[in-house]
């Protein structure tokens, strides 16, 4: 049976928008895309060094016909037009702060029914130098779903975009690499904290791997 195609009007409108910007400002380059499965539910688990960094990990996975359903606060689904592009977005509403096991389980649910969910380990953005400790949440939802999670590397958003804020200056158009890896199996029990611990050292140590690939591909 053919796979229902994912991409509505709302995605497809993203591609043509936001996607064409995004190329137009940025030279892309994209490694390991075809760890993103055709079909079928993961987690794509990626380093966080810009508020946009979202956008490029989409985009390898929209040309593959796929959507990915990220975390975004919860207060910003409140707000008139951002809200309504995060609910037509198909978006996870997540609380700040919070232990919010509701929303793990709604993620699990989403790669459990066969969806791609999107979610940045170090829960802030950072300056790149380092990669922040992994918070623990990407494992429990990893093992509460049974599916693969696919590490990510993302590099040269910030150049744009650091954790400062935006800032426009040279390159005019600076060089974005991404870098998939390949797909790592859960094994354990989310609420047993050697289990999380040691999924959570897995990921971030592949998660790191990837990143040297995408500052390799951004230069």
């Amino acid at each position: 049976m053919d796979r229902v195609p994912e991409l509505d009007v709302w995605w497809l409108l993203a591609r043509a928008t936001v996607g064409t910007v995004a190329k137009t400002l940025f030279r892309v380059r994209v490694s390991g895309a075809r760890n993103i499965p055709a079909r079928g539910g993961a987690l794509l688990a990626y380093n966080h060094v810009s508020v946009i960094d979202a956008i490029f990990v989409a985009l390898p996975a929209v040309e593959r016909g796929r959507i990915v359903r990220f975390f975004a606060l919860s207060e910003d689904f409140e707000r008139p037009l951002l809200g309504r592009a995060l609910r037509g977005l198909r978006q996870i509403p997540i609380r700040r702060g919070a232990g919010d096991w509701s929303a793990l389980q709604e993620s699990a649910d989403v790669v459990v029914g066969g969806s791609l969910g999107g979610i940045a380990p170090e829960g802030t953005v950072g300056d790149g130098m380092q990669l922040l400790p992994g918070n623990k949440g990407v494992a429990r939802i990893a093992l509460l779903g049974g599916e693969p999670v696919i590490p990510v590397g993302i590099w040269g958003t910030q150049q744009r975009w650091p954790k400062e804020g935006l800032r426009f200056t040279s390159p005019a158009r600076p060089g974005v690499g991404v870098a998939f890896g390949a797909p790592i199996h859960p094994e354990g029990n989310p609420k047993h904290r050697p289990d999380v611990q040691a999924l959570t050292d897995r990921i971030m140590g592949d998660i790191g791997d990837r990143v040297v690939e995408a500052r390799r591909l951004a230069s």
